[in-house]
């Protein structure tokens, strides 16, 4: 079965958000290969590229719960707005310092840092918005269209990103990614004003710990957080891609190398339809994060471009069954009150896991070698997903509750 289309049909304003943030998600993946491609440039350091993730992870820890709090607490619509201005001044950031003729990696290093910090309010208050513009009969759907966006731009984004950085350098890349905010705004504005929602009286902090106490009680819940930041934390080989393209042709390999695991997602995506007749969501996510870790292992002893694009792209078309199913989990346990606040812990899981993953792989491949720290980081998510499985059995065992025994 193809994916289906219908939410786009029948909802004005899911369709101006979704097309406005495709168009800006596409900018946004030319930034991810130009970012880390900039710094492996200037400094010719695994280290320091994987260290990118850990600079990245602290503001997702904090900003992740809260801007998940106040997508709960504020119109979500001009949550939005906010954000993607704030976004756009730091990517202006990034283009001004490329166009220096020696630009400042430690500046680089603290633009990413508050770019991550603005993407903790922008992201949950995104999904806690979709959430509210469609019928529960569609949020599979939904979610099958989200993946599709997400395939696409992650893409045609990355091998754009190659040609624009191997055509006018770093500072194009960034200024492409500027100019794709300003669809992302102009779509927003075409919306329609949504309501505020209920005033509280009582601190964030309390609506956070709510979220937070919620999460923790639902053990379907808890098993994707894990088994996500398992998988990313010991088998993201992203960070390593520019070190890899130095021996495959340079900035072109390097878009491809990025865009290699979304082609699968595309796939996946595409013929995402079964994914309907599928009930037990959770045995799902762990046999979709295993088939992940095993193709990762695969790109580890790949000896030729076209042969660590394959695997790749296989190991991305795991990763976005995994995501499908996670998705339907999410959308079917989280009440809507909740979930700009659930949706900040999702975000965590999901940006946690590969931000450590790029500094483990950096780090593993500055001490031995690319190929072991891919290899053996594969190995390893392997066995970790296998015993997450073992020790959370309800996780294993949830099936969707609409279907009767």
């Amino acid at each position: 079965m193809l994916i289906n289309i219908a939410p786009l049909k029948k909802y004005r304003d899911f369709r101006l958000l979704f097309f406005g943030q495709m168009i800006s998600f596409l900018g946004s993946m030319v930034s991810y290969v130009a970012i880390p491609y900039q710094v492996y440039e200037l400094t010719k350091d695994n280290f320091l590229v994987g260290l990118l993730g850990l600079v990245q992870l602290l503001p997702v820890l904090i900003f992740g719960i809260l801007g998940g709090t106040y997508a709960d607490r504020l119109n979500r619509r001009k949550l939005l707005l906010v954000s993607e201005f704030l976004l756009s001044l730091l990517i202006l950031g990034l283009t001004l310092n490329a166009w220096q003729d020696k630009p400042s990696v430690p500046l680089i290093f603290i633009l990413v840092a508050i770019f991550q910090g603005v993407l903790g309010f922008h992201r949950p208050a995104m999904d806690a918005l979709t959430q509210k513009l469609v019928d529960k009969s569609d949020y599979a759907a939904v979610g099958a269209l989200g993946s599709f966006r997400y395939a696409t731009g992650a893409i045609v984004g990355p091998a754009l990103g190659g040609v624009l950085i191997a055509s006018f350098g770093i500072k194009g890349a960034f200024l492409f990614d500027l100019v794709t905010f300003v669809a992302a705004y102009i779509a927003l504005y075409l919306m329609s004003s949504m309501p505020d929602p209920d005033k509280k009286e009582h601190s964030p902090w309390i609506d956070a710990k709510e979220g937070l106490r919620y999460a923790i009680s639902k053990p379907e819940l808890v098993g994707t957080y894990v088994v996500d930041i398992v998988a990313m934390v010991f088998a993201f080989p992203v960070a390593l891609f520019p070190s890899m393209a130095e021996n495959w042709g340079g900035a072109s390999a390097a878009g491809l190398l990025f865009s290699a695991m979304a082609v699968g997602s595309l796939v996946m995506t595409l013929f995402s339809g079964w994914t309907a007749k599928v009930f037990h969501h959770g045995r799902a996510v762990v046999i979709a994060a295993a088939l992940w870790a095993v193709f990762i292992i695969g790109v580890g002893y790949a000896s030729h471009l076209w042969v660590a694009l394959a695997f790749l792209a296989l190991a991305g078309a795991a990763d976005m069954m995994s995501g499908l199913f996670r998705g339907i989990i999410w959308n079917e346990t989280v009440p809507n009150d909740l979930r700009g606040r659930l949706s900040g812990i999702e975000m965590i899981s999901y940006m946690s896991g590969p931000l450590l993953g790029n500094a483990r792989a950096g780090w593993m491949a500055s001490k031995v070698s690319v190929p072991f720290s891919i290899s053996v980081g594969g190995t390893i998510c392997a066995v970790a997903v296998i015993i997450t499985a073992f020790c959370l059995p309800q996780f294993w065992r949830y099936k969707s509750p609409n279907v009767k025994d």
